[in-house]
């Protein structure tokens, strides 16, 4: 007889085999809870593991690593995207806006920890030498673990004010968007050729802007070993099935320790810098219990 898994996850190309039964196990079958938008499903399993096997923002793994959660992280990029075009501004109140312009400026995003924020942020650092401390950054939600205190640099939006709208009617000079991004001629880039951009620091790194990941409860693992081997073969098997990139094109969820670790160090690197976590351990660690049943 088989076990039953939770599972909180969104339906991509590379995990549709797991939705519509292409990809099926005699050991264990999942029952999928496909929530949106997916961030909905870090607090609850980062906080009570409510799922048995979920995806999860990277960002808020690491918090959860040093909060001592009894979640693992398995080495399954579900999401990952080029960040450069996430930060945008209206053009109705600034006909036009570059990163060094940002100094003392309001830049609203989700909530300080969520990944693509992370991501922007390095982005202005490390390629535009902004001290991201003399920008005045405006949050809407709290962290995923609620042990987690923003730094003294930001400041929550008050009152029943949301992020985008606060963007459309100019009362902050940008916002950090991913999915929501609008389909609007007056939002604009403030990082120009967004896209090429984009690119070239993977061109020139190696690396890529990882956004979420694949997570499992402890007790799961140490229990069942075998169901958690079989959850890594079956999500494995789910991306087999997928298109294949296009010709020149990146595979953006890269699966397997060896193409995920440099970018995970960067990750880890960031979050300590940006006040995320308050100390830096190493991917192995992240990576140690995982590692000894996936290999």
């Amino acid at each position: 007889m088989s076990t039953q898994l939770s599972l909180a996850l969104k339906r991509y190309a590379t995990t549709q085999a797991l939705f519509d039964g292409s990809v099926s196990s005699s050991l264990l079958n999942f029952d999928i809870h496909e929530i949106e938008p997916i961030h909905n499903a870090f607090k609850p399993m980062a906080r009570e593991q409510k799922f048995d096997v979920s995806e999860m923002a990277v960002f808020t793994y690491l918090q959860a690593h040093v909060y001592k959660k009894p979640i693992v992280l398995l080495p399954v990029v579900l999401a990952s995207r080029f960040q450069h075009g996430c930060l945008v501004y209206n053009t109705d109140f600034n006909k036009e806006l570059a990163p060094h312009q940002l100094i003392g400026r309001k830049i609203g995003v989700r909530a300080y920890t969520q990944t693509t924020g992370a991501w922007v942020r390095n982005i202005l650092s490390q390629e535009h030498h902004i001290d991201l401390e003399k920008i005045k950054w405006i949050t809407f939600e709290d962290a995923h673990l609620a042990e987690y205190s923003e730094p003294s640099f930001v400041t929550r939006a008050t009152g029943p004010k949301k992020l985008l709208p606060m963007l459309m009617d100019g009362e902050i000079d940008a916002a950090i968007l991913g999915n929501d991004l609008p389909d609007d001629p007056k939002i604009r880039a403030v990082i120009p050729n967004a896209a090429q951009a984009g690119r070239a620091w993977h061109d020139a790194t190696g690396l890529l802007p990882i956004n979420h990941m694949l997570v499992v409860k402890r007790d799961l693992l140490r229990s069942r070993p075998d169901l958690v081997r079989e959850v890594y073969r079956m999500f494995v098997d789910a991306k087999s099935q997928a298109p294949s990139p296009a010709a020149g094109a990146l595979d953006m969820r890269p699966i397997g320790y060896e193409t995920i670790i440099p970018s995970l160090e960067l990750v880890i690197q960031l979050a300590y810098e940006q006040k995320i976590i308050p100390t830096r351990f190493s991917v192995d660690e992240l990576f140690a219990e995982a590692h000894s049943i996936i290999n």
